[in-house]
């Protein structure tokens, strides 16, 4: 995994955590910047999926 794997997993699992905090207490805001958080973090992670992706590719590619 790479950073941007990580990160992105950590922030779509802290916005998960909000939008039931603001479930919880009753906070709409809370609940909608939890679901932008997850986005955030799911747009992340897709990239750092992207950037793996074309790192084996590059290897496939050497080896051949």
């Amino acid at each position: 995994m790479n950073k941007d794997q990580v990160k992105g997993e950590a922030k779509d699992i802290a916005g998960k955590i909000q939008e039931e905090a603001g479930k919880m207490i009753g906070s709409t805001e809370q609940q909608a910047k939890g679901l932008q958080k997850q986005t955030e973090g799911k747009i992340q992670k897709g990239v750092g999926d992207l950037k793996e992706a074309t790192t084996d590719l590059k290897e496939a590619i050497k080896k051949g």
